[in-house]
């Protein structure tokens, strides 16, 4: 033999080997098969069963799932000045929500707008409004509210009729 003989590659398997063979690829098909067949029943019984471990699919109380709610969907700041709206009296006194209703919100300008029953109150709101804008920042977080835009009493409705002087705005002139 000459030192250039080619070596025999590695033998076809035969006999208990090539049996061995294709019983591996019957199980890896089998099983690819039974992965598919328990996704297809998952799928129809409404996906994953919940087992003893909490997760994202269990029943949560009201309160919880609203708190989520508001964190995904970001309404954090308008939900805390609507809460804000409903303390009024609390944040500001009971003298000031007597006379003065916040009426919204404007969340990009971070404005409240309140309300007003008389030109009195609209000047006293109009002073305190520093201070309450402070005790709001500190019940709903740093920069919430930056100001409060403070409305007059919308007057009577305006009459018009023969007495009327020309170039009058009627009892606008005197409010607001």
């Amino acid at each position: 033999m000459s030192d250039q003989e080619i070596p025999n590659p590695a033998p076809e398997p035969s006999g208990v080997d090539l049996a061995r063979v294709a019983l591996r690829a019957a199980k890896e098909q089998a099983r690819a098969r039974g992965a598919a067949a328990q996704q297809k029943k998952q799928a129809r019984r409404g996906g994953l069963r919940s087992g003893a471990r909490a997760d994202g699919r269990d029943p949560l109380p009201l309160g919880a799932a609203i708190n989520r709610l508001i964190t995904e969907r970001g309404w954090e700041a308008p939900a805390a000045v609507g809460g804000v709206m409903g303390r009024w009296p609390q944040l500001v006194g009971d003298d000031i929500a007597l006379h003065c209703e916040p009426q919204k919100y404007d969340e990009d300008e971070r404005v409240l707008t309140v309300q007003c029953d008389s030109t009195a109150w609209a000047t006293q709101l109009r002073l305190l409004t520093p201070t309450i804008v402070a005790r709001l920042n500190a019940d709903l977080g740093h920069g919430t509210v930056k100001s409060i835009k403070v409305l007059a009493p919308a007057g009577p409705p305006r009459l018009y009729g023969r007495l009327r002087a020309p170039g009058s705005r009627g009892p606008g002139d005197t409010y607001g």
